[in-house]
Formats: structure tokens, C-alpha cells, sequence
């Protein structure tokens, strides 16, 4: 292989580790999300575990992080959690910084 090539392969391995530590840090951002907002519910014993685990498959729905602030705004909304929508959001992106160095740390 020639130095290009190497540096190519080196490139789209790198490229690969970034999405897939990505993809890793979002679940575990939604996952700390679903708990926090289970808490904000006043949810506890296994059905946090469970209200998770629904934050996170709710991610699933479209690109992006709409769909999950979607979720946990309309789980508040029933349960008459006063967040706002900025609120959610920041809490999220807290919660991403948090997910990221946690998936860093055990790499």
C-alpha cells in the first residue's frame, strides 16, 4: 500500500470511530435525560429504568434531537413538569458533554 492509501484508510478509520463514539455519546445522553426527566416526573424504583429506555428509543424516530426533546416536553406537559423548552435543551446539551467524556474515558 502506498502512503496515500494508508493515509486514506487511517482517515476513514478515524471517520468511523468519530460516528460511531457519536452515536454512543447521544444514547447515553438520552439515557441520563430519561432519567433526569423521570426524576423531574417524580418516577422512581424500575419505571426510571424503563421512561429511559422510551427517551432513548425515542431518537429513533428522525435525524436529529427534535424527537427526543419532543418526547420527554410531551411526557412533562401530561405530568404538569413546568420546563420550558429552553430548559430541556440546555439540560440536554449539559447532559451530551457529560455522555461524551464518560464515552471517552471508557475507550
Amino acid at each position: 500500500m502506498s502512503q496515500f492509501d494508508d493515509r486514506e484508510k487511517a482517515a476513514e478509520n478515524q471517520f468511523s470511530h468519530n460516528k460511531e463514539s457519536e452515536f454512543k455519546a447521544s444514547a447515553r445522553r438520552n439515557k441520563l435525560l430519561g432519567i433526569w426527566a423521570a426524576e423531574q416526573m417524580g418516577i422512581t424504583g424500575e419505571a426510571v429504568d424503563a421512561y429511559a429506555r422510551q427517551v432513548i428509543d425515542s431518537d429513533f424516530e428522525e435525524v436529529g434531537n427534535d424527537d427526543v426533546y419532543r418526547k420527554v416536553k410531551r411526557d412533562f406537559d401530561e405530568k404538569n413538569v413546568d420546563k420550558s423548552e429552553r430548559q430541556i435543551r440546555r439540560q440536554m446539551d449539559e447532559l451530551m458533554a457529560i455522555a461524551r467524556e464518560q464515552i471517552k474515558s471508557e475507550v
